[in-house]
This record gives structure tokens, sequence and C-alpha cells, in this order.
């Protein structure tokens, strides 16, 4: 097998223990299994990451750093409110189906095991997303497009769960999930909860 660089291995193996997860659920993710996936031995995924923690952090801070980035540069964009919700919502999405099984894997490893780091860069994770559809909510209703009795907080509430429910059904039911226009169609559904 050809030697990659350090980065590129640490890529391959958190993209394999998130198909991993989703393919066989995360109580069956062993080193073993995740070394055969890559078609590495154990002890070398260990030189690239000490600890199976080290390799969810990784994934934790690919969160942080690819779709947060994404989603604040999209809240930031001078685009109006109703572009601005369709094109966050579609690079949630899009992220959530190429990286399938991220929010099990960081759900079930936050809330299980009581790992302080994790629970707390979750939880800034989580925080940062609503704080983005607060801003854009607000937006639109400064903008005069969306109603103002429309309370933006309980709203990014109802936002998370749109996205965190098509990760677990794309998980579970994948051959069955209607993902043709996913995106669209819940855009459609937002933009009639938030009009005037």
């Amino acid at each position: 097998m050809k030697r990659e660089t350090t980065e590129i291995r640490q890529e391959q193996i958190k993209k394999a223990l998130l198909e991993l997860i989703a393919e066989q659920g995360l109580h069956n993710v062993s080193t073993r299994n995740l070394a055969q996936k890559i078609g590495l031995s154990e002890g070398a995924i260990f030189r690239h990451f000490q600890t199976k923690w080290d390799i969810v952090k990784g994934i934790m801070d690919d969160v942080d750093e690819v779709l947060i980035t994404k989603l604040r540069d999209i809240v930031i964009s001078p685009i109006r409110a109703e572009q601005k919700m369709l094109d966050y919502l579609c690079t949630n999405i899009k992220y959530l189906k190429e990286n399938l099984g991220v929010t099990i894997l960081l759900f079930s490893e936050a809330t299980h095991l009581g790992d302080k780091e994790l629970k707390d860069k979750l939880s800034q994770i989580l925080s940062e997303q609503k704080q983005f559809i607060i801003k854009i909510v607000r937006q639109g209703i400064n903008e005069g497009v969306w109603d103002s009795n429309i309370n933006p907080e309980d709203f990014a509430t109802i936002y998370i769960g749109i996205t965190i429910t098509f990760n677990i059904e794309y998980v579970l039911n994948k051959s069955k999930l209607n993902t043709d226009n996913f995106c669209k169609r819940m855009y459609f559904i937002i933009l009639k909860s938030l009009k005037k």
C-alpha cells in the first residue's frame, strides 16, 4: 500500500470510522475492523491517533472547522435572508450526507461516555448553529419578509430537529428515505412557517 502523509491517513481513518458507524452501529466498531476497512494494521492507526477518543475528537474538530466555518460564511454574507436560509440548509444537509454517521457518533460519544471535553465541544457546535439560525430569522424579520411574531430561538430549535432527524433517518433508512430535493422540500416548509 502506498505510504500516505499523516494528514491523508488521519482523514482516511476518520472517514472510515464514520462509515463503519453508519453501516454497523457504534457498538460494533473496533480498531480491528477500522484497520481492515482502510487496509492498515491496528498499530498503524495508533501511529496517527493515540486513542479512539483522539479519532472522535478529530472528527469533532472537523465539524467545527469545516461545517461551522461554511455555515458562518453564509450567515455573514450580504445576501437576503430567504436565500441565506436555503444556502444554510442545503450546506448543512450536504455535509451530513457526505459525513454519514457524524451526528450519531458525536451524540453517542458525548452523552453515553460522559467525556466533558466532547460534551463541551458538542454544546458549542450546537449553540453556534442555533445562533446562526437566530441571526438569519432576525434578518428576515428585519427585512419585512418573515412574521415578527416568530420566536427566533424556538425556530432555531425546530431547524436543528430537521437536520438531526435527516441524519438519523439517512443512517437508518437510507434506501427508503427520499433525499431527492430534500433541502428544497424542507426549505418550502420553513418558508411557509416564517412568512407573514
